[in-house]
């Protein structure tokens, strides 16, 4: 059994607090949440589509970069693990030798879903933080819903099978979510 070595932990205290373990955490109101180790499918769903944005941050000649479970403050004492996270190089720059948690909104987050997911209090905190855009990548579902805010809330648009991705971002990006779940089935032969 895994236990949490402190009770009640600041922002500041988590850039640098050392668990002890591999194991990743996110700060929830000043308290260290345990996140459950990803599936296999997942880590393939999250290598797609590292991939595929980040060929197109280098086909656009962009000086985006785009970084896996990196940490997004969310609030005083709150700071969550992204799947995937794009961000500007001057966002980079400016942790380059600090723990890499921005505090300012990423342009694209990307999530894939787990079946412990809490993707409601996410999607308002990251709303609350103007994350511009935001993907709930759901292979249980086989949906990939694109979240972009409007006046301080999310629109959203729900995809699937052969639809080609709709991103504000990414407006030039030419992947189905059929190609995004194929990707996580390793009896696909991908």
């Amino acid at each position: 059994m895994v236990t949490t070595p402190v009770t009640s932990i600041t922002f500041e205290e988590y850039l640098t607090y050392d668990h002890g373990n591999d194991f990743h955490y996110e700060l929830v109101d000043g308290k260290l949440e345990l996140m459950n180790p990803p599936t296999i499918q997942h880590f393939l769903i999250v290598d797609f589509l590292d991939t595929a944005l980040k060929a197109e941050i280098k086909r656009c000649n962009s000086t985006w970069l785009c970084f896996r479970e990196s940490g997004v403050r969310t609030g005083r004492n709150k700071s969550r693990l992204t799947d995937l996270c794009v961000v500007t190089l001057e966002q980079a720059r400016e942790l380059l030798n600090a723990s890499a948690v921005f505090e300012s909104p990423p342009l694209l987050i990307v999530e894939v879903v787990s079946p412990e997911s809490v993707y409601r209090h996410k999607r308002s905190e990251y709303a609350a933080l103007e994350v511009p855009e935001y993907w709930i990548v759901d292979p249980i579902e086989a949906k990939i819903s694109v979240l972009l805010l409007e006046d301080g809330f999310y629109e959203e648009t729900i995809f699937t099978a052969t639809k080609q991705i709709g991103s504000r971002t990414f407006p030039e990006l030419a992947i189905t979510v059929d190609q995004v779940f194929t990707a996580g089935n390793l009896s696909q032969g991908s």
